[in-house]
């Protein structure tokens, strides 16, 4: 009998993709990468339409177009991690996403920068780090919500902070000097998922960030 093996399409600079893949690494769960570039566009071509006709990664495809997610067994955790996602999308993911679109993913895409749309989601951002700082992260535990061992959601929200990697060092120091303890989570994920984390996050760090910053220079001069 032949088993099959998972498929994710995706690309390593969507923090989503790079969630579920660092997941699968940290579970040893075999996939096969296809890679959909975003900067090409290629998550709008007809091709991948065919994947997934709303046009969003990743896209996982087990056998009959399964997904699955493991959560905790307990029922009170389990609730708590997905209230930690859903706030994630609300509030995190809106102020980073938003920040990072109108600063530096706008002009590496040929979009015009819009620096107020960009101080608004700065001040949605700095709330929901906050918010991190002194809800989500108890001092009774090393990961979100108290706990010993990172979560689904420790994954899905470090990864958001990741595509802070792609500033300059006083940029991302500004935004992050303020917030102690979730600079140290930060840490802890990644002492804690190595080396899984860094080969997820190469492409970001490594092949990427020039072309970020190539793309802000030519905007500003």
């Amino acid at each position: 009998m032949t088993t099959e093996v998972l498929k994710i399409y995706g690309d390593r600079k969507s923090q989503p993709t790079r969630a579920v893949m660092l997941f699968c690494n940290l579970n040893g769960i075999e996939f096969e990468e296809h890679t959909i570039e975003l900067f090409n566009q290629e998550h709008l071509s007809p091709e991948f339409q065919e994947i997934n006709p709303v046009r969003e990664i990743p896209v996982i495809f087990h056998g009959d177009l399964r997904l699955f997610e493991r959560y905790p067994a307990d029922a009170k955790k389990r609730a708590l991690v997905h209230s930690v996602l859903d706030w994630h999308h609300c509030h995190l993911r809106r102020g980073a996403m938003g920040y990072l679109l109108n600063t530096i993913l706008a002009p590496a895409r040929g979009l015009t920068m819009n620096p107020q749309s960009a101080a608004e989601c700065e001040k949605i951002l700095n709330s929901a780090l906050w918010h991190m700082e002194s809800f989500w992260l108890k001092d009774t535990g090393k990961f979100l919500l108290g706990y010993d061992q990172p979560s689904i959601a420790d994954l899905s929200l470090v990864c958001e902070l990741m595509q802070f990697e792609v500033l300059d060092a006083e940029e991302k120091n500004n935004i992050f000097s303020p917030y102690k303890k979730v600079q140290q989570w930060i840490e802890n994920i990644k002492e804690a998922t190595r080396p899984q984390f860094d080969d997820v996050h190469k492409h970001l760090l490594f092949e990427d960030r020039p072309r970020f910053r190539e793309a802000v220079g030519r905007s500003a001069s």
